[in-house]
């Protein structure tokens, strides 16, 4: 069965691809409506730039982020509107959720069940007062823990409306023997560095291999719509991956810093100047809304449904 294309799914597509409005209607026919695919088809022909993600969408709330040593913490909590995220209860309650989420190691289920000193109450039934008390659905959206054995966890928080309560929180895990004030600040840099690029692995190895595949899927098309032999396919195709490669692996990124440097190359520099041993472990990085579509109000809508008639 043929799926309806809607002139919302257009432009849906056309702002997520930055195509042309009828290669995007033509897109999703191709597709009996799969956006995904959609897009995928798009980028085959050379019709989608960068295929922009609707993962970018942000919805309201607030992400906290907190360290203690070699360990940390990062949490999302959901709102409807920007203004109760904005609102001092629910600041706080993020910043302690982000402190319950350490104790838990990042378990969220566990998280909620956590009873807060300060309140005397489990964090799950603070939120449910919060709610009756405010009048907005609200949600712990995920958390995640992060810890290295010998040495530091680094933190950044972007749009910060608190010292760790923000938009984009990053942890970054530094494994080594230097000054531990010096692999804070290395640190630091490595994660203001990732919520600007956003990457997807901290190394190649580490790379999904559904995401290579898929990248390959289409660089393969598109390379033999040039027309060229296999073995210059092949070529192109691997130059591309190298290239994928450098734009999604942390190791592999040109360090905002300092361009001319790859991450790994500005953290080795570092390791040798302190003669020390020193490497990325890991890292995390939460964006406010990543992955949820903001919820469009249609006012004419609400008032025509109000008065009985159709907007």
């Amino acid at each position: 069965m043929m799926a309806e294309i809607t002139a919302s799914m257009v432009k849906s597509l056309r702002e997520t691809s930055g195509a042309g409005m009828l290669d995007c209607k033509k897109a999703l026919v191709e597709t009996n409506g799969n956006m995904e695919e959609a897009i995928d088809w798009l980028r085959k022909k050379g019709l989608a730039s960068a295929a922009k993600k609707a993962s970018r969408i942000a919805a309201e709330g607030l992400v906290s982020v907190y360290v203690e040593g070699n360990k940390g913490a990062v949490v999302e909590v959901n709102s409807e509107t920007d203004f109760v995220a904005k609102n001092d209860i629910f600041q706080e309650y993020v910043e302690n959720s982000a402190k319950a989420a350490l104790a838990v190691k990042g378990d969220v289920e566990a998280l909620k069940s956590f009873v807060c000193p300060v309140a005397g109450k489990d964090m799950g039934t603070i939120l449910t007062d919060m709610i009756a008390k405010i009048g907005e659905n609200m949600n712990i959206r995920r958390a995640q823990y992060l810890s290295v054995e010998n040495g530091v966890v680094a933190s950044y928080m972007h749009n910060a409306a608190r010292a760790n309560l923000g938009k984009i929180g990053v942890l970054v895990a530094i494994e080594g023997n230097a000054d531990s004030a010096k692999m804070q600040e290395l640190g630091k840099h490595i994660a203001m560095h990732i919520a600007a690029t956003n990457p997807i692995s901290l190394n190649i190895a580490e790379v999904p291999q559904e995401a290579v595949a898929r990248e390959k899927a289409i660089f393969s098309e598109q390379a033999l719509a040039s027309g060229k032999p296999q073995n210059i396919v092949e070529k192109m195709v691997e130059g591309r991956i190298r290239k994928y490669y450098e734009e999604v692996v942390l190791e592999e990124q040109n360090f905002i810093m300092d361009p001319d440097k790859k991450v790994k190359a500005y953290v080795e520099e570092f390791a040798k100047a302190n003669n020390a041993e020193v490497k990325i472990s890991g890292f995390v990085c939460f964006k406010l809304g990543e992955g949820l579509q903001k919820k469009e109000e249609d006012f004419a809508a609400e008032v025509a449904a109000q008065l009985g008639q159709s907007a």
